[in-house]
């Protein structure tokens, strides 16, 4: 598996990114986050996932982008990649029953990304703010938090409190925190 050298901002070479890579980067300059970057192959499965968070050094999150049976409520879910989500934790702390994950039109819709590449940086662009951003607690926990750049071939690294006081509140969005429980051996 290829995995780059962990560098600082964007690549100097944008030709062969993506539009949606790019403007991520220029997203996070512009909100004044210091980031350090790394290229890779597909990152499709959590495995792959944690080979690139040993690199990186920072709690990489499962970023769920999930709805109400209704399609009437979405939201995106950041929950370290080593949790198990089960949908009735969640849906009595944020009063949504039924929850299902989004469909792949719905992701390019409201997000602008395709499964597998969903993360908080997303959230630029949801304009109309119909996504509602959801953090388990413990993501906060960590000094360092990774992510995507709107594509599954580059992860990003950044602090926790640049999360917090810079990116969320430049996408528009306020967040919820929820307490999701850790299961162990037979309740996983």
């Amino acid at each position: 598996m290829y995995i780059s050298q962990l560098q600082n901002g964007p690549p100097a070479d944008s030709a062969f990114r993506t539009d949606r890579e790019t403007s991520c980067y220029a997203f996070l300059d512009e909100a004044g986050v210091k980031y350090q970057r790394l290229d890779h192959d597909r990152a499709d499965t959590m495995e792959v996932c944690r080979e690139i968070d040993l690199r990186l050094d920072a709690v990489i999150c499962k970023n769920l982008v999930l709805c109400n049976r209704q399609k009437t409520d979405f939201y995106l879910l950041l929950i370290p990649d080593d949790k198990v989500f089960k949908t009735k934790d969640l849906s009595a702390q944020i009063g949504s029953a039924r929850l299902s994950f989004a469909s792949a039109e719905d992701m390019e819709s409201l997000l602008g990304v395709s499964p597998g590449s969903a993360s908080v940086l997303a959230l630029k662009n949801d304009h109309a703010n119909r996504v509602r951003l959801l953090i388990d607690r413990e993501v906060l926990e960590s000094e360092s938090f990774g992510c995507h750049p709107c594509v599954n071939t580059s992860s990003l690294r950044f602090s926790v409190k640049d999360l917090t006081e810079k990116v969320i509140p430049a996408t528009g969005h306020k967040p919820t925190f929820v307490v999701l429980p850790r299961y162990t051996g037979e309740d996983a």
